[in-house]
């Protein structure tokens, strides 16, 4: 019996590491498909969009780097929906009537129904996608739109950087959680598709753009509807964005189980065309997505099992010994900053955030409407 915990601690582990470890390797091993664009087809026409609520500190900045990337793609269109601000983010915008369409709400609808209003205004061949307080590097734009010449792209996804990880220990391990995501996207992109899109900087044809419930996530669900419909979502190094991360543990908390609540129940509405896709993807989205998603439970599992195999091989003292070490440890981590302990204090509070994201959307609860972060 005692193996049997030992075999399960052992199971649940390499269930934990799985995204972060095992599958990033095996994508190595993985077959390459190249993107083969036709260099004979114009450069599709393209409206770059984003939805803003109390962003009056980010739009000066925002309306500077669309200017700059109007100078270098001079035939691109703006439009912006604004979710009933109580702030000026509104006349910010609408003073740039030369720059940027601006929608604006009659009530706080969020941000999957402003999206949606904005796609069904567009009328280019594609829609680029980003958030009101990102920057994107201006000859991003042109290098974007040229992927779309190879018929098999459906959605080009940016990188993203996080420009202030030296500011607390949340934004660093924040910034270190997101190179290790844009590596696995990189490496998904060069055997097939990469699974899924965020927000912050992605173009998909419009004419695949799909019903999105309001309390869901958009990006998600536009970007994997292209892979549904047979075409691509490529992750490229060369279209870059960029954007300040929390600097508050409790924000970046609340903002991952946010996400991860309307992610999982995305991943919820979408499992018919989940279950059809090619066994390939299969193992891209398991490996990717969902065991991310559980790995509050995964990890949670393999240290019981660990703790009850420890006791029944040596003593139920021990296994307390060590229960008490690591509870210390994690408040230590919690009230000091050192490097070291600072970051694994985050890493593991942004795993139970998902974690409970998770469990928001297994009892309903939804996230429509956003905040902004004050502290990035």
């Amino acid at each position: 019996m005692m193996m049997v915990f030992f075999g399960l601690a052992i199971a649940f582990g390499l269930l934990f590491l799985q995204p972060y470890v095992f599958y990033p390797m095996s994508l190595l091993l993985l077959p390459r498909k190249p993107i083969k664009p036709d260099s004979s087809k114009p450069t599709p026409s393209a409206t770059l969009v984003f939805c803003a609520y109390n962003e009056a500190a980010s739009i000066p900045a925002k309306l500077e780097n669309l200017r700059a990337i109007r100078a270098v793609a001079p035939d691109i269109k703006f439009a912006c929906y604004v979710d009933l601000s109580t702030d000026n983010t509104l006349e910010l915008l609408r003073a740039h009537p030369d720059l940027i369409e601006v929608t604006a709400a009659e009530e706080r609808t969020g941000k999957a129904a402003g999206m949606a209003r904005l796609a069904a205004a567009a009328k280019t061949e594609v829609m680029i996608f980003t958030d009101a307080n990102v920057m994107v590097e201006p000859d991003s734009i042109p290098r974007m739109l040229r992927y779309f010449l190879d018929p098999e792209v459906g959605c080009v996804c940016g990188t993203l950087i996080y420009t202030n990880p030296e500011e607390s220990a949340t934004a660093g391990t924040n910034s270190a959680y997101w190179r290790l995501e844009e590596l696995i996207k990189k490496r998904e992109a060069r055997t097939g598709s990469t699974m899924g899109a965020d927000g912050s900087i992605f173009a998909s044809r419009l004419a695949y753009y799909p019903e999105v419930p309001t309390h869901l996530l958009d990006d998600f669900i536009v970007s994997m509807s292209v892979l549904f419909a047979g075409l691509r979502i490529i992750s490229v190094q060369d279209v870059v964005a960029y954007e300040r991360s929390a600097v508050a543990s409790e924000d970046e908390f609340r903002r991952k189980r946010r996400i991860a609540c309307r992610a999982y129940s995305s991943h919820r509405y979408l499992s018919p065309q989940l279950a059809r896709m090619s066994l390939m993807n299969r193992y891209k989205y398991i490996s990717h997505r969902f065991l991310r998603w559980y790995g509050a439970a995964t990890g949670s599992l393999c240290i019981l099992f660990s703790l009850i195999f420890i006791a029944m091989a040596w003593n139920v003292v021990a296994a307390l010994v060590l229960c008490l070490a690591a509870a210390a440890i994690f408040w230590l981590s919690s009230k000091i900053q050192a490097p070291g302990l600072s970051h694994a204090y985050e890493t593991v509070r942004a795993i139970c955030a998902a974690g409970l994201g998770v469990y928001d959307a297994w009892r309903g609860r939804t996230y429509q409407r956003w905040q902004p972060i004050q502290t990035r």
